[in-house]
């Protein structure tokens, strides 16, 4: 036996997504993530301390990572200058094409992706201007780091100040080093890859793009080991927060200019009172009938003339 559905309480087809609203929208949150980095240029001492404060955390647990791995890329060029690469676009080039697949491929799981990421990226906003810290490579040389892409700044498009075009270091903050998003951004995309990629090669992809850019970051001097597991801590935020937000969406997107759901064609007219039924146009109750008998039965109108007086027999 067919079930029906009582009328109103149908769920509504949810909106179809398109490209040109959700690009606006990437480039706001891009816009935000530039900006953002930009909050806590100010207080370089602060950041300093911060920095020589994970550095002594990493030291007494024996987490620090970055020496060796820095070492090893500014003695042999042929990883530090991919390193350099790697680090200064493929987060700005790898993100962009996995939310592109997802809207094109996987369509049904891109809202959902595209909300994680977003909540996490602004979580990460938060830290850089809550915890501005003084990555590695701009702590003095007692400390024994060496800046990379300084180094081999002959070979790329970034000059000494940061991953920046030449010339343009000082439009960036140097100090927004925790927690990593290279490293959040870099995680996210290798999920995606392995829930929704499907072949063997993108499931090696997915597990070898967030190692390979965790290395890359402490190795070029750009981050330390804690920064890299913030990053990932603020991607498990933002995917625990994710479902509420777009909750939220839906409950602001249905607010305003909310219509009742139209009556069912066989549903007929609605009762106003006594059982007598208008429709649309029609001010006095059973006024339909009335029009619909007076143009069957001519006769009529002297019957429901209304004072009550029969018809005269013929």
């Amino acid at each position: 036996m067919a079930q029906t559905e009582t009328p109103g309480t149908e769920v509504a087809p949810r909106t179809r997504l398109r490209w040109w609203t959700e690009l606006p929208l990437i480039l706001l949150v891009y816009g935000c993530y530039s900006a953002g980095r930009l909050l806590a240029r100010g207080d370089v001492s602060s950041a300093v301390d911060h920095g020589l404060a994970i550095l002594r955390f990493e030291q007494a647990l024996h987490l620090n990572a970055e020496h060796p791995l820095n070492r090893l890329f500014t003695r042999e060029p042929w990883l530090g200058i991919p390193a350099d690469f790697w680090y200064a676009s493929l987060h700005y080039v790898v993100t962009p094409a996995v939310l592109v697949w997802l809207f094109r491929a996987r369509a049904e799981h891109y809202r959902a992706a595209r909300t994680w990421l977003m909540t996490s990226t602004f979580f990460g906003l938060i830290g850089f201007t809550l915890l501005p810290t003084c990555p590695p490579r701009l702590l003095s040389a007692g400390h024994g780091f060496v800046d990379t892409m300084a180094h081999y700044s002959s070979y790329g498009w970034w000059g000494g100040e940061a991953s920046a075009p030449r010339g343009m270091g000082g439009m960036t903050n140097q100090y927004a080093a925790m927690p990593s998003l290279h490293v959040g951004w870099a995680l996210w995309c290798g999920i995606m890859l392995w829930r929704f990629g499907g072949t063997r090669l993108t499931k090696v992809c997915a597990v070898a793009y967030p190692l390979l850019t965790a290395l890359v970051v402490m190795g070029t001097a750009n981050h330390y080991f804690l920064d890299a597991v913030a990053g990932v801590a603020v991607m498990g935020v933002g995917l625990l927060l994710a479902p509420h937000v777009m909750r939220g969406a839906d409950v602001l997107r249905a607010r305003p200019g909310t219509a009742a759901a139209p009556a069912p064609a066989d549903a007929g007219s609605p009762i106003v009172s006594h059982g007598c039924q208008t429709s649309a146009g029609e001010r006095i109750p059973r006024q339909r009938e009335s029009q619909l008998s007076s143009a069957a039965e001519p006769d009529a109108v002297a019957r429901d003339a209304g004072d009550g007086t029969p018809a005269p027999a013929r």
